[in-house]
């Protein structure tokens, strides 16, 4: 058993992120501890989680009920259920204060990701939090962390070297071409608010997914190759890449996750399932 903590922002964190890891790992028989910035309960980004303001008549009062797409990029079932059993739980009632915390109270460490920008920045930018992170790697202890999770650890920087804690580590993280690919939909079909899929656009003269998570987190690291991504010659590549198939707790192909040494990582909820099991045996 095992006592992992999982921080996560006041609002706007993936449902599927969160829930499902915490729904795998307590299943596993490891002990979550949830942290937030005030010590109260977190809340989800909505949109994940009803799909309503995801389609073109999103914005309208009513129709926005009626989701289409928005069903289709919504948390999936499984999530859902989970993110429900999550919230009902005590421990999540009562997380810490990022402030509070103490990494050595602690096994491990998982970073559920988020996009939406009024809640994320905070989680993706909190110094408290980036000094936990680094806390964690340099106890060699084990760290897990998702899509923009990848984000707040590459942020974070060792005490001993002043280099991002993922420097000399493999990892994934949120892809430009998955990140676009949404960021694209969106700008069609939520178009009063085109940017819902980039918590930090590119400013002028910095050329286009100069901002985007694959590239910073790139930045972070020793050398651009160690950014692992599907191989194509990987058999389920297009089941992989196509932004259109998720994992389930029985089925691993559409997932891609690495692991290196004491720190696992994952692309986005498509890939949650295989990535908090990946991190429930390594904890074990």
């Amino acid at each position: 058993m095992a006592r992992v903590l999982i921080p996560l922002p006041t609002r706007d964190f993936d449902p599927s992120e969160a829930a499902v890891s915490w729904q795998v790992l307590s299943n596993a028989g490891h002990v979550i501890t949830f942290a937030t910035p005030d010590g109260q309960p977190a809340a989800a980004d909505d949109m994940m989680l009803t799909g309503q303001g995801l389609d073109l008549w999103g914005a309208i009062p009513l129709l926005r009920n009626l989701p289409l797409i928005g069903f289709l990029m919504r948390a999936n079932s499984d999530a859902r259920n989970a993110y429900a059993a999550m919230i009902a739980d005590p421990n999540y009632a009562a997380p810490l204060r990022w402030d509070s915390v103490d990494p050595t109270a602690f096994d491990a460490l998982l970073l559920p990701g988020g996009h939406r920008a009024r809640g994320m920045r905070d989680y993706l930018e909190s110094a408290p939090l980036q000094r936990h992170v680094a806390d964690f790697f340099e106890a060699q202890k084990p760290v897990a962390a998702i899509c923009h999770g990848v984000l707040l650890a590459a942020r974070s920087y060792s005490a001993r070297t002043g280099r991002s804690v993922l420097h000399g580590y493999k990892t994934t993280a949120l892809t430009w071409a998955l990140e676009n690919s949404v960021w694209k939909i969106a700008r069609v079909t939520r178009f009063w608010d085109p940017n819902y899929y980039r918590t930090y656009l590119e400013q002028a003269g910095e050329p286009e997914g100069y901002m985007s998570v694959q590239q910073e987190v790139t930045r972070a690291l020793a050398q651009a190759e160690d950014f692992l991504d599907v191989p194509r010659t990987d058999p389920e590549y297009r089941r992989k890449t196509s932004g259109l198939q998720r994992d389930a707790v029985d089925d691993a192909r559409p997932a891609f996750v690495v692991r290196d040494r004491n720190y696992i990582s994952a692309r986005w909820p498509g890939d949650v399932h295989t990535f908090a099991k990946a991190f429930a045996e390594l904890v074990k």
